[in-house]
C-alpha cells in the first residue's frame, strides 16, 4: 500500500545536461535530469519527459505543461514512497532511471491529425457562467487545439510550444505530441482512497496494491466533501449536468433548476462517477490546469482523461474512503439515495 510524503519542493541531480532552452521532440526524448533545480513556471524538456513517464507510470500529473509544479511535485512523491526509494532533497539517479524502465518507446512520438480530430462542432467561445451554457446543444471543445491538447493530457500551451508553425485544424498535418496513449491500467480497482488534506485520490487493487494515483480537487472550506465510506453507484460518460438552485452556488441567480447538455466543457467534463451521497461524485472538469489547485462545490475533480481512466476500472458498490487527515481510520458513512443533481 502506499504510504504518503509531505510535497517537497524537488531540486535535481545532474547526470547528463541537456540544451538549455530547447524544447522540441528531439530535445525532450533525449532529456536527462537537468543541471540546474527544475522550474514549477517555465517549461523545460526534461521536466516534459518527467511528467509523460509518470503519467504512463500511472502516476498522473495532472496536465502534461512542462513544468515541476505542484501535481508533478505530488506524483513524483508518490511514485519515490511507492517503489521505496528516496526523494529527501533531490531525485537520485536511482530514482530517476527505475521511472525509466517502466515504460517503453520514446516520450514524444508524431500524430498525423485526423479528419474525426477536427469533426467538432466546436463552439466559439465557452461562456463564464453556468446560466449561460444551458441554451448550447453541447458543451463541445472550443477548437481542433484544445481537442488535441486533451487527447494527449497536454496543455495548449506546450502542445503549441513543441509544434511551432504547425496548423491544428489542418487534416494530416503532423504534429509532435506526448506518447500516452494505450498507457492506462486493465486491473480492477477494488477500493478508492480520497486524501482530503494531500488532494489526492488513490484507486487501490483487490490485494491493497496500489493502481493508479492522480492529483483532485477536494471541495473547500465552505463545501467540503463528505466524511467516512461512500460507495460508487453509477458511471456515466458524457453526462447531462443538473443544476439544483438548493446549492446556491456563487455566482448562480437562478432559483429554478436547470440542466446543461453533455460534452469535454460540461462543468463536470466528460466522465461522472456517482457517489451514495446525495449530489456527490467523482468528475472530470473543463479546465485541467486547475485541478488539485482551485476548489470545488464538493465534489471530487480530475482531468477529464484521469476520470475516464478511472471509470474504466471501477464498478457499482466499489467503497470510496475520505481520509480527513491522512493515515486516519474512518468509520463507514451512511449511504444516501442517487442524486438527481450534482454539486460539482
Amino acid at each position: 500500500m502506499l504510504r504518503t510524503l509531505p510535497v517537497v519542493v524537488l531540486s535535481f541531480l545532474a547526470v547528463t545536461p541537456v540544451i538549455a532552452g530547447a524544447l522540441d521532440a528531439a530535445a525532450i526524448n533525449d532529456a536527462a535530469m537537468p543541471a540546474k533545480p527544475a522550474s514549477s513556471d517555465k517549461p523545460s524538456s526534461s521536466i516534459v519527459k518527467l511528467q509523460i513517464l509518470l503519467d504512463r507510470a500511472h502516476f498522473s500529473p495532472g496536465e502534461i505543461d512542462g513544468k515541476l509544479g505542484e501535481n508533478a511535485q505530488k506524483a513524483l512523491s508518490a511514485f519515490a514512497e511507492e517503489n521505496e526509494l528516496n526523494l529527501d532533497k533531490a531525485i537520485t539517479p536511482d530514482l530517476w532511471d527505475k521511472l525509466a524502465l517502466t515504460s517503453d518507446g520514446p516520450a514524444i512520438v508524431d500524430y498525423k491529425i485526423m479528419e474525426v480530430d477536427l469533426r467538432g462542432p466546436f463552439l466559439k467561445k465557452l461562456p463564464a457562467k453556468m446560466e449561460d451554457m444551458k441554451s448550447l446543444e453541447a458543451l463541445s471543445y472550443t477548437s481542433p487545439l484544445e481537442a488535441l491538447a486533451e487527447k494527449f493530457h497536454m496543455s495548449e500551451a506546450l502542445l503549441s510550444a513543441i509544434n511551432p508553425g504547425k496548423a491544428f485544424d489542418k487534416a494530416g498535418e503532423t504534429i509532435a505530441v506526448a506518447n500516452v496513449i494505450g498507457q492506462q491500467n486493465s486491473i480492477p480497482v477494488a477500493r478508492v482512497e480520497i486524501d482530503k488534506a494531500r488532494q489526492t485520490l488513490k484507486a487501490f487493487d483487490a490485494s491493497g496494491k496500489l493502481l493508479t494515483f492522480y492529483p483532485a480537487t477536494v471541495g473547500s472550506p465552505e463545501k467540503p466533501t463528505p466524511s467516512g465510506t461512500l460507495k460508487v453507484t453509477a458511471i456515466n460518460e458524457n453526462p447531462t449536468y443538473r443544476y439544483n438552485p438548493d446549492y446556491r452556488f456563487k455566482g448562480v441567480k437562478s432559483r429554478k433548476p436547470f440542466t446543461i447538455e453533455p460534452g469535454p466543457n460540461n462543468p463536470v467534463g466528460s466522465t461522472w462517477i456517482n457517489l451514495s451521497a446525495e449530489g456527490y461524485g467523482i468528475h472530470g472538469t473543463p479546465d485541467p490546469g486547475k485541478v488539485s489547485k482551485s476548489t470545488s462545490h464538493g465534489c471530487i475533480r480530475l482531468t477529464n482523461w484521469d476520470a475516464l481512466a478511472l471509470s474504466a476500472n471501477i464498478k457499482r458498490g466499489t467503497p470510496v474512503v475520505f481520509l480527513d487527515r491522512p493515515g486516519e481510520a474512518i468509520a463507514p458513512a451512511q449511504n444516501r439515495p442517487l442524486a438527481k443533481s450534482s454539486r460539482m
